[in-house]
């Protein structure tokens, strides 16, 4: 009889015979498909001559994904004629069977023999890893068939689905037909082989299906070789694929990574994602790195990403530059600046978002990603100016924020990078994290100071701090010395028109008497220089100030000279620095928030006196300041010169021989506001709900790190129970005790309403009051009421109305207007006396005053949408009146988040909604669109709008080439970072909706059943 080692002599040679050809499931991906890859297992074991062997699935990691021209798509299942030691035991064992057939049934052996050989396997074995195409035909050839098909008579198969009721042998002996001759095995499996290789393929269906599903199958194998190519090409630059690389190079211009920042990229600390700081000077290539592993963590984990930057400016400019990368590598770049950002963010089933925040909108971000347990989802936080930690209010933001992530989360990564710090050690700490440091500068930098006519090299190693250098050699008449008696013509002209200079100012105001005073004694030959294009600048900042032009810059351009600082709109600054990023620009006089911010190198840095303001300069204001000189690419050394006098110079030999600034904790920065912000959001997230666990978390802070040096009276504890104490006085938390009479801390719905607004824990009683008092009688037949409450209270101390002007602008309100402005407590009898000169008997809250003069220059920019016009009507700077609009769009989005969260209040939220967006933009209606591209200003959209691009899909499918021909001084570069801005934008949109969508066809998992 047929035995069971007989059929396992068979069943081996087959599978080493297929063992010798491409193993199928030697390189799998997540697109393999899921019947398939359901059925993979990390070891295939088989039994040759008795002995059992077991392979494992790495020996088949280097088999190629494609296959050769001789190879067997199905794994040996079609190579049976081909294996001349199958077909010979083949024979063997029918010649037993044969010898058998005198001794037992017949009929018996034969179904045995047709079972074991080839429905055993289909029967016991699981469809392994056929191809789709094979199990199609198997399944086709398994279904019973009413009709015959042709070559049925051919196929031994048997018929698996309905197996045949037992027969007894007497029956079969009497219907027995006569016997005739049988063909060996042998034999029928050859001709079998032959004819089907020989039929039609358009006759039989079935096979009709096996090509069609071969074909779908192969499209799709294609479609995954490439898939694989692109995601799995983790070689040459750090595990990223090449495409990365090259993209570097197509959008930035970089071809190669400075050594130190291969050095960085392959730290251990990085390898194995651990916390790490590292510090290099300015303009030292540091966000570079931090984009690669961004990268990494966005293409590679699969993982969000944070990137916290600290100015609205930055976080734009960087989503500008990235969303070209987004749109090439498939991932979402989100900004969250101002009065932009989604709480919590869209939920992503397929695409991984790099979120690029400023300090305050980060804090919220983590705020609500931890309330609706999704923080995990952030696999890599990156910070930008890390020393940020020691900038008052900000740095306790700053503070609060690390603080949760390093308490919540043990999975995400956290990446610092700052400029040197003189104690790095208790950021570590804090952090957690390793520290990396060089020195490297891609440009060598010389500092200087000059002193009277002479110049002198810094070198500290010096006992004077100085060493001689030159003399200057410029001849001044007696007017000119009079007028510029540090010799700055003299050090500008040094190197301008060909190279670019810098020169900090100390205020706003020398910047432009600077700029104005260089201009009277620059030779004519500058006006020559670039002309034309001087010329289009100009135009363009008549048309960015809707036909007004500031005439110091309408008297410095001419010459190649203009300044920047925050009295510039946002337009002006642009178009100012893309001026000198492309060296129609030649020298910009500025203040030292242009060091901060922007990234403009130049051959030479003046610092105009050692002073920001009337405070002497700290060593890390100098360090970036000074850090600017020097352009990569472009320049072999960059020189800085301190002006000094005879005053300020031993003040300047501390500054340049001094150590870098320590960095210290703000969390008790103004009365312990910090302090009072992180327990109250602590206990309204549930991070916290007891004192102890409070105590724990404040462990793990930068103040706990620091504790003796910040708070050296008191400790940590006691401070954080006072804080405890406070909250609950001003009734944000409550107190209570559980069953086994533990104190429980809860927060009340004016504490959830502060904290998820991100209010100011000093004015959010009074913001209460004010919105409270609104409902009663708020007007909506104007905007001036609403206006008023989103007013910024923080903003109100740095403006002092001009009485006369706050008086006509208070007799041209209407009659209702007037009458709100009297509710909220500002009669017309009190600004008309105040403007007279005359005394005032009865007292005025002068915030509400002030705030409401704020309110009305806010009302005024919302009717007319012209910035020069408002400002020059309540003659205030106009960026003083841009930044109010700012603040009071980024305000009005944290009081609807306020009111969100408080039922009394629910009249406020379409109406705040609506408000907070006109105040983002603050344009005409038609430009809001285009204004929602990250970098476009109001000037830009303009031109946009006027070329036909009116909507975001008119930008996201622009062509590039077009958009330079039409609109003017739009470099390619620029005008692809628009484009790819656009698209990010409609594709944010677009997935917000579809995951809208997907949620509300989901089927929830809670239905009630029987």
């Amino acid at each position: 009889m047929y035995t069971d080692n007989h059929m396992r002599e068979i069943v081996v040679k087959r599978n080493t015979s297929s063992s010798r050809k491409r193993s199928r499931d030697g390189t799998r991906s997540h697109i393999t498909p899921a019947k398939k890859r359901s059925s993979f297992t990390s070891e295939t074991c088989s039994t040759v001559e008795g002995h059992t062997h077991t392979q494992d699935m790495s020996e088949n990691k280097g088999t190629e994904l494609c296959c050769s021209d001789n190879e067997d798509l199905f794994e040996g299942y079609d190579s049976i004629v081909g294996d001349s030691s199958f077909l010979a035991k083949l024979e063997d064992v029918e010649l037993q069977m044969r010898q058998c057939q005198d001794q037992q049934t017949p009929n018996a052996c034969e179904d045995d023999l047709s079972d074991s050989i080839l429905a055993e396997d289909f029967r016991d074995s699981p469809p392994r890893a056929l191809p789709s195409s094979q199990l199609e035909f198997q399944k086709a050839v398994m279904t019973p068939h009413k009709s015959p098909s042709r070559g049925a008579h051919n196929t031994s198969t048997p018929d698996l689905m309905n197996p045949r009721p037992a027969v007894k042998h007497s029956d079969l002996t009497a219907n027995k037909p006569p016997p005739k001759a049988r063909r060996s095995m042998k034999e029928h499996l050859k001709k079998m082989l032959i004819d089907n290789a020989a039929t039609s393929s358009t006759v039989s269906k079935t096979v009709q299906q096996k090509e069609a599903v071969m074909t779908e199958e192969m499209s799709f194998a294609m479609q995954a070789m490439e898939s694989i190519s692109a995601e799995q090409d983790l070689g040459p630059f750090f595990d990223l694929p090449s495409k990365v690389k090259d993209l570097i190079l197509r959008l930035k211009g970089i071809q190669d990574l400075y050594e130190w920042q291969k050095t960085c990229l392959n730290l251990d600390s990085v390898q194995q994602r651990r916390n790490l700081i590292y510090s290099l000077p300015t303009s030292g290539g540091k966000t570079l790195v931090a984009e690669i592993l961004i990268f990494k963590e966005l293409l590679c984990r699969k993982k969000d990403a944070l990137l916290i930057l600290p100015y609205i400016s930055l976080v734009q400019e960087k989503v500008r530059g990235l969303s070209s990368f987004g749109i090439e590598l498939d991932f979402m770049v989100e900004e969250y600046a101002g009065s932009k950002g989604r709480f919590p963010p869209v939920k992503r089933r397929n695409k991984n978002s790099l979120y690029v925040t400023t300090i305050e909108k980060g804090h919220s971000l983590v705020n609500s990603l931890i309330e609706n347990d999704r923080l995990d989802n952030i696999g890599l936080v990156v910070v930008d100016e890390l020393h940020m930690l020691g900038d008052g209010s900000r740095g306790a933001i700053l503070e609060m924020t690390l603080s949760k992530i390093l308490y919540m989360s043990k999975s995400t990564q956290i990446i610092g990078m700052s400029a040197t710090l003189g104690n790095v050690g208790d950021l570590q700490t804090f952090l957690n994290a390793e520290n990396y440091t060089n020195d490297f500068r891609p440009v060598e930098l010389k500092e200087y100071v000059k002193i009277k006519d002479s110049i002198y090299e810094v070198d500290p190693r010096e006992e004077t701090c100085f060493s001689f250098s030159r003399l200057l050699d410029f001849k001044y008449s007696s007017g000119m010395q009079k007028m510029d008696p540090d010799h700055i013509v003299a050090l500008a002209t040094e190197v301008i028109p060909q190279q670019s200079c810098l020169i900090f100012c100390a205020t706003k105001k020398n910047c432009e008497n600077l700029a104005g005073m260089i201009c009277k004694y620059l030779n004519k030959e500058f006006l020559k220089h670039k002309k034309a294009e001087k010329t289009t600048l100009l135009g363009e900042l008549k048309s960015s100030g809707n036909g007004s032009l500031c005439p110091v810059l309408q008297k410095t351009v001419p010459f190649g000279l203009a300044y920047h600082h925050s009295g510039l709109t946002s337009d002006e600054r642009k178009l100012v620095e893309e001026a000198y990023s492309s060296g129609v620009l030649c020298l910009l006089t500025c203040t030292s928030t242009l060091a901060a911010g922007i990234n403009l190198p130049a051959r030479r840095v003046i610092l105009r006196s050692p002073y920001v303001a009337t405070e002497f300069l700290k060593r890390s204001q100098y360090k970036q300041m000074v850090g600017r000189a020097g352009r990569a690419g472009i320049d072999a050394m960059g020189e800085s010169i301190l002006i000094l006098q005879d005053k300020d110079i031993n003040m300047a030999k501390k500054l340049l021989s001094a150590p870098m600034e320590k960095c210290y904790s703000n969390l008790l920065h103004d009365g312990g506001r910090g302090l009072l912000s992180l327990v109250l959001s602590l206990i309204g997230l549930k991070i916290t709900t007891t004192v102890e666990q409070v105590r724990d978390f404040m462990k793990g802070t930068l103040l706990s790190v620091q504790e003796a040096q910040v708070s050296p009276e008191r400790s940590l504890w006691d401070l954080t129970v006072e804080s405890i104490d406070t909250l609950k006085q001003k009734s944000l938390i409550e107190v209570s005790a559980d069953v086994n009479n533990q104190t429980i801390l809860r927060i009340t719905r004016l504490g959830r309403a502060t904290f998820k607004g991100s209010i100011d824990l000093s004015y959010c009683d009074l913001l209460y009051q004010d919105l409270s008092k609104g409902l009663e009688g708020l007007l909506l037949n104007s905007f001036l009421h609403l206006v008023y409450l989103v007013t910024p209270y923080d903003m109100v101390n740095q403006c002092k109305p001009d009485w006369m002007i706050y008086f006509r602008q208070f007799t041209n309100l209407s009659a209702a207007e007037q009458k709100m402005a009297t509710a909220v407590g500002v009669p017309e009898s009190f600004v008309a006396r105040k403007a007279a000169g005359q005394s005032v008997r009865k007292s005025v809250d002068v915030v509400v005053v002030n705030r409401l003069y704020l309110a009305l220059v806010l009302y005024s920019l919302l009717k007319e949408t012209n910035l020069w016009d408002v400002s020059d009507r309540f003659q205030l700077t106009r960026g003083f009146v841009q930044t109010l609009l700012s603040s009071a769009s980024a305000f009005g989005s944290s009081v609807l988040h306020f009111t969100e969260e408080l039922e009394e209040f629910w009249a406020y939220k379409a109406l705040l909604s609506e408000l907070t967006r006109r105040l983002t933009y603050c344009v005409q209606a038609e430009l809001i669109p285009l204004m929602e591209v990250a970098g476009v200003m109001e000037h830009r959209a303009k031109q946009l709008y006027n070329a036909g691009y009116k909507t975001l899909a008119h930008l996201a499918n622009a062509d590039p080439q077009i958009l330079v021909q039409t609109i003017e001084k739009l470099s390619k570069r620029q005008a692809n970072q628009i484009i790819a801005s656009a698209k990010m934008l409609i594709k944010e949109k677009a997935e917000a909706l579809q995951e809208e969508v997907d949620d509300l066809l989901m089927l929830p998992s809670d239905i009630p059943s029987l």
